[in-house]
């Protein structure tokens, strides 16, 4: 009987511990919307905002517009309820930082840059910066500037904006989910102490330049050197990265192609791409009716829709896959779960809700 006692009360102690965890794992949302379209949201079950995007103006960090600077004060307005809540910064996004190579390619350059993010950070009394450059090194947006000094410039650029932004403020950036920015664009056993979080773009593994369908968010591979949230936390664990700094992401929005050959439904098949759709999106566009057909792959614990009259092909994540990847999280103690991006989700029994009933599951 003492036995029984000892356990039941051994299991109420693991119980607790793991529900304390569980609730410092991040839900980090970026954001794109306005000073109004945020209150359509919960915002108590987010931990980060990060305000996409600024962009370098005469290589300083430059809030583009008065509509943005109205939305950040706004965002940091918020904090007063959500004593958790951290608004951030980000720079650059996909084909926003066309002078990234070169700016960040000397010491000065480096310096002024950082100069600048202090300044604007305290300015706006914002809680630190997250680097999306895509991609320092490999190429990403066509016609940027990419070079091999990429790497090391990267490195420098962390290490001086952890000064200039000190040890309060928070400082993260975005990379590419796939083998080729892991193995070629940042040395990671140089910057991951300097920086709180690496938000691991995890999406978009088969991209909207691909004529090949497949999963483009999947969290686990379902064939040999497949892209996935997985191979990416293995990768970088195996460095000796700790798991609490890795974040991985949701994507919530499709990928689509057309012109898809129905073998297989559509998966892994040549096809071109077209114009995907955003999860609030879903329960409207991919209905029975309109001749969509819905398919779960156990193994990729990911999605995917499949049009066989009009040929078309759909892969993105939805409530389903990301309740897999927060359980993911939870599991392999990792740092958090992002998403691009807020604007995309249905206000109320969306994504975020489900990945905040995850995180906050007993």
């Amino acid at each position: 009987m003492k036995s029984i006692k000892f356990l039941f009360l051994l299991l109420l102690i693991t119980n607790g511990i793991t529900a304390q965890s569980n609730k410092k794992l991040a839900v980090i949302a970026y954001y794109t919307g306005d000073d109004k379209l945020i209150n359509e949201f919960e915002i108590n079950k987010l931990t980060h905002i990060i305000y996409s995007f600024c962009h370098l103006k005469d290589g300083k960090l430059n809030v583009d517009t008065a509509k943005d600077s109205i939305t950040i004060k706004y965002l940091v307005s918020l904090k007063a309820k959500n004593s958790q809540l951290k608004i951030m910064l980000s720079l650059g996004g996909w084909g926003g930082c066309a002078p990234c190579s070169d700016i960040f390619s000397t010491a000065k350059g480096r310096a002024v840059f950082a100069k600048s993010v202090q300044e604007v950070n305290t300015y706006f009394n914002c809680d630190g910066l997250d680097l999306d450059w895509e991609y320092p090194t490999i190429e990403g947006f066509s016609g940027h500037l990419h070079q091999e000094a990429d790497k090391n410039n990267f490195t420098e650029l962390i290490t001086i904006l952890r000064q200039a932004l000190g040890n309060k403020n928070e400082l993260s950036f975005a990379a590419g989910g796939f083998q080729k920015y892991l193995d070629e664009s940042v040395e990671w056993e140089k910057i991951m102490p300097l920086v709180d979080r690496v938000n691991i773009m995890s999406y978009d593994l088969v991209n909207g330049y691909t004529k090949i369908t497949g999963h483009h968010t999947p969290l686990f591979s379902t064939k040999k050197d497949e892209e996935s949230t997985d191979k990416v936390v293995r990768y970088l664990l195996k460095l000796g990265i700790p798991a609490k700094k890795l974040v991985i992401g949701a994507a919530f929005y499709t990928r689509l192609w057309k012109e898809v050959a129905t073998i297989n439904n559509g998966l892994y098949q040549s096809g071109e791409p077209t114009s995907g759709v955003n999860f609030k999106e879903y329960t409207t566009s991919f209905t029975a009716v309109k001749g969509w057909e819905y398919f779960w792959d156990k193994k990729a614990k990911a999605p995917y829709w499949y049009n066989k009259k009009e040929k078309l092909f759909a892969t993105g994540d939805d409530i389903s896959s990301v309740k897999a990847k927060t359980s993911y999280a939870i599991q392999k103690k990792l740092g958090g779960v992002m998403f691009w991006e807020l604007v995309l989700d249905s206000p109320r029994n969306g994504m975020l809700d489900t990945i905040y009933q995850i995180k906050t599951a007993k």
